[in-house]
């Protein structure tokens, strides 16, 4: 038993990592799986598509290592965050398609909350804005609109999570329904100072608080597979949202230290040690994976569409096949000869926080070729990774706490060469 299992469930896809003793990557297995889009503004997944992706990634992986369950001492989760999940804990079936983070279908609840004044206690306890982004107002929603949903909650049999804990839930052979405190914190119905589930929240948003998982550490025991899974149980230790999880294998361990990820979305974290910092510049505070009982927290910047808009070139405007070959194209134009691309399909996250902004492009002329719009693309992921960094910078200075000392990077979007050419 000297092998690791990870489960990385992305927006757009599920990967699975075998590590060794030693960190080294043994064997990777991916799947993408699809996106629905059934309304301006909506972005949904399937629930079991999810399950099912993810369960055969973590199968491939350990084939093609030509190991079996018992050489894999735990299994580590990390999963896309806010994305929305109800099932019947009977059957374990989803009531309906898990509504993703990029999802805007709940801003009427949110703004109807913010003319109630409701807004800055909110902020106070969860660190987060009142946004359609996080879970609770798609909670809301699910509840509001499936017409079981309330009268499962009332008699117990409805569970709510956010994919760590329907992973679980499965994997556990319906045994176990539970999440870590970085999952949790981004539900607005999470209180990062009590570290708890807050009832006044859960009233608000009209929330029995019988649906939600029970919360611990992100570095803890959480459950033991099922044995058909894999052949053999494997214990679950380990589980972090994909954003505080990438700052902790950044090694993004000390007050100062900040990560950005170039994805789906753009997602910056700096770690501010044991205390919560309360943003002055549209960030949010949330919690750093925890690997004993003393709570961690973070300042964040969330852009909604950074990786994803190389996807929309991709599948939308059919600009190329593949990908990658965004930066050939991107990189056969010196600029992008005037043309700004502002990708918010849907709206605009930190610092911003405009939830009906949507995608613009600008600067058009005779002269735009593809190449300069994809150039446009690229370079609107830097430029709002900029706000998020001179915000970041600005709070640290603002409030005395520790300053931003470095800043790491990772994720699929990342690309030396192309860094170079924009900032050379």
């Amino acid at each position: 038993m000297t092998y690791l299992l990870a489960l990385d469930q992305g927006t757009s896809s599920s990967r699975a990592i075998v590590f060794d003793r030693y960190g080294n990557s043994i064997s990777v297995a991916q799947q993408e799986f699809n996106q629905h889009y059934p309304q301006s503004g909506w972005v949904e997944h399937d629930p079991m598509e999810i399950w099912h992706s993810q369960l055969h990634t973590a199968q491939q992986v350990l084939k093609q290592a030509n190991l079996k369950a018992k050489d894999i001492q735990a299994i580590g989760i990390t999963n896309q965050r806010e994305t929305t999940l109800l099932w019947d804990k009977r059957t374990g079936k989803p009531l309906a398609p898990a509504i993703v983070w990029q999802d805007r279908r709940s801003e009427p609840l949110c703004a109807k909350l913010r003319e109630q004044g409701h807004e800055n206690r909110i902020f106070e306890k969860t660190g987060l804005r009142l946004d359609a982004y996080f879970s609770a107002t798609k909670i809301a929603w699910l509840l509001e609109q499936h017409p079981n949903a309330r009268d499962l909650a009332e008699q117990g049999h409805l569970a709510f999570g956010t994919v760590d804990s329907w992973l679980i839930w499965q994997l556990s052979g319906a045994s176990t329904h539970v999440t870590d405190t970085t999952n949790a914190s981004r539900t607005l119905l999470f209180n990062i100072h009590t570290q708890q589930w807050d009832a006044e929240l859960l009233q608000l948003f009209g929330i029995p608080e019988s649906i939600l998982p029970s919360v611990q550490a992100s570095s803890s025991y959480f459950a033991t597979t099922d044995a058909r899974h894999f052949g053999h149980s494997i214990p679950i230790h380990g589980v972090a949202g994909d954003q505080q999880s990438a700052l902790f294998g950044q090694a993004c361990f000390q007050a100062g230290m900040a990560k950005n990820t170039y994805g789906t979305g753009c997602f910056m974290l700096m770690h501010t040690g044991h205390q919560a910092q309360p943003s002055q510049n549209g960030l949010i505070s949330t919690c750093a994976a925890q690997h004993d009982s003393n709570a961690a927290y973070a300042l964040e910047g969330s852009v909604f569409v950074g990786g994803a808009v190389v996807q929309w070139l991709r599948d939308g405007l059919a600009a190329f096949d593949h990908s990658h070959q965004i930066e050939a194209l991107a990189l056969s134009v010196p600029d992008s000869g005037g043309v700004m691309f502002v990708p918010a399909f849907t709206g605009l996250g930190a610092p911003y926080w405009q939830a009906e902004a949507r995608g613009t492009i600008t600067g058009l002329s005779r002269g735009s070729t593809m190449a300069h719009i994809a150039r446009a693309a690229l370079e609107s992921i830097a430029y709002q990774s900029t706000a998020l960094l001179e915000a970041m910078s600005r709070d640290a200075c603002q409030t005395g706490s520790a300053p931003l000392t470095e800043l790491r990077v990772d994720g699929g979007g990342k690309s030396k060469q192309f860094i170079d050419a924009v900032s050379g």
